[in-house]
């Protein structure tokens, strides 16, 4: 694992580590207020409740790794938005273990929810009532890598930065690099499709999976785990499991295309001054530097508020309205570094860009894109944040930003927006002290009807999990939804697999 490789990952573990002790001491500290009374309208369906003998049993198939005390940090999301009421977590470590647990709950038709490494944003991955959780956590083990064809295998467990660390070894990389990688599991990663910074090189992991290995309700195991590139016979059944949000099967095995790791990164990071400059200098960045260019980020000034307020973070330009933040990657950095200085000189000389810099060594390099992936961490400071993903038109991009701080005013303590240009991507904050009916009353669903009206989607990586399925319509016809529904039945007949998200009630 070469420095840069190393200095990320452990700054990005103990990051998420610091996280989610926080959160642990705050929900110890005022319990926070259950999915089920927030949101009166859901209804628990007519499932089994969990008796004693029912855990008897999970000791029997999985014995010493049930879990029955202390559940916060499992009912409990990332966002500290969602609180479910389980009482019972199962913690398998194979296959067979998974498919015996679901066998077992299907017949007593007891509810269950897969959980990885809970660091999703929209409730999909905690129990909304009393559902039992399968947790993926001991399913970590790295199965093969074929290193001549860059194919990796391995269960659904394993962490995303472990996994980033072990293929370093061998001058690999794994195609999707999230603000969560010292915490989320590649089985997760795979079930919601996760987008992450680097989509705009390596495209999504619709493209990148190559096979994987799912559970269903009934216990059946479905086998598609090929590691071939090409593979044209008959349905591409694995593509339903990615971005299913586990409400299809429990995905415990996935099979990685991983392309070569960059032997050379640097960073950009550079001010200007309306978000029409942003587009510009994106033209530009994708015309100018091609094959190297691997993110484009941007940041409103109101998101560097908040990493130099709440984050303690400086930045190494002056104050603008609007921040780029490019990262290429290639083979030779010499190379690399001339052709972003380049750049660099010929977006200023243009006047797109009025302060700029570019870093080229690890450490500084990290600190720069710390400004930009810890921003979900620096509004969580602010008290309660209303998060919201989306894919717009890149004409319409920052225009849904304006719109909600117009709405909102005095409501909120801000609005913020920042995300991936590269990919169409906007990550959308409101935060305030606390919880308010009334400043969700103001946010939805006008948000999603603006979205809808620009033809864009209301998830662009986040998935729909719990927050979102009532709106599923604002990006999918009624026909899609239908069709969905029938293939939810035909994989779950009894709907034991994640309930209530994703599609709206049946």
């Amino acid at each position: 694992m070469n420095t840069f490789t190393r200095c990320c990952a452990l700054n990005r573990t103990k990051f998420h580590r610091t996280v989610l002790n926080r959160q642990f001491q705050t929900t110890t500290r005022r319990l926070l207020e259950l999915t089920s009374v927030r949101y009166p309208n859901v209804k628990r369906g007519n499932y089994g409740i969990v008796k004693d003998s029912d855990v008897s049993e999970f000791e029997r198939l999985i014995p010493g790794r049930v879990l029955t005390d202390s559940l916060e940090g499992y009912n409990i999301d990332w966002l500290k938005t969602c609180r479910g009421a389980s009482q019972v977590v199962l913690r398998p470590k194979s296959t067979e273990e998974v498919s015996a647990i679901l066998k077992y709950c299907n017949e007593r038709k007891l509810a269950v929810v897969p959980q990885g490494g809970n660091t999703g944003l929209v409730g999909g991955s905690v129990p909304v009532f009393d559902e039992i959780v399968i947790s993926t956590q001991l399913m970590n083990k790295i199965i093969s890598l074929d290193e001549t064809s860059g194919t990796l295998v391995c269960q659904a467990g394993c962490v995303l930065a472990t996994v980033e660390d072990y293929l370093s070894n061998y001058k690999l990389t794994i195609p999707v690099d999230l603000g969560a990688k010292g915490s989320c599991h590649i089985g997760g990663n795979v079930a919601t499709n996760a987008g992450g910074i680097r989509l705009l090189r390596y495209g999504s992991l619709h493209g990148n999976v190559l096979g994987l290995e799912a559970v269903l309700a009934s216990g059946e195991v479905v086998d598609c785990l090929s590691t071939l590139r090409k593979d044209n016979t008959g349905y591409d059944l694995k593509q339903l499991f990615v971005g299913s949000e586990g409400t299809l099967g429990i995905i415990t095995a996935v099979s990685l295309n991983c392309p070569q790791k960059p032997q050379a990164v640097s960073v950009a990071f550079l001010g200007c001054e309306s978000f029409q400059t942003v587009l510009d200098i994106f033209k530009e960045s994708r015309h100018q530097l091609g094959e190297v260019l691997s993110a484009f980020e941007f940041m409103d000034t109101q998101s560097m508020t908040v990493a130099k307020d709440n984050l303690r973070l400086n930045s190494p330009i002056t104050d603008f309205p609007f921040y780029v933040l490019i990262e290429t990657s290639g083979s030779i950095g010499k190379h690399d570094e001339e052709k972003l200085n380049q750049f660099l000189e010929n977006v200023m000389s243009s006047g797109l860009v009025q302060d700029g810099t570019v870093a080229t060594e690890p450490t500084k390099i990290q600190n720069i894109w710390s400004l930009r992936e810890r921003l979900a961490e620096g509004l969580l400071h602010d008290g309660y944040c209303y998060k919201y993903d989306v894919s717009l038109p890149l004409p319409s991009f920052y225009d849904l930003v304006e719109a909600m701080r117009e709405r909102l005013g005095t409501m909120v303590t801000r609005v913020v927006g920042y995300g991936h240009v590269g990919d169409g991507n906007l990550h959308l904050n409101m935060t305030s002290p606390e919880y308010s009916t009334e400043v969700m009353a103001k946010i939805e669903p006008y948000l999603y009807d603006w979205v809808a009206d620009k033809k864009g989607s209301i998830s662009a990586e986040h998935g729909l999990g719990f927050k979102k399925r009532d709106f599923i319509y604002h990006s999918k016809s009624k026909s899609a939804v239908v069709l969905m529904k029938e293939i939810k039945k035909t994989f779950d007949p009894n709907m034991i697999l994640n309930p209530y998200k994703v599609l709206p009630d049946f």
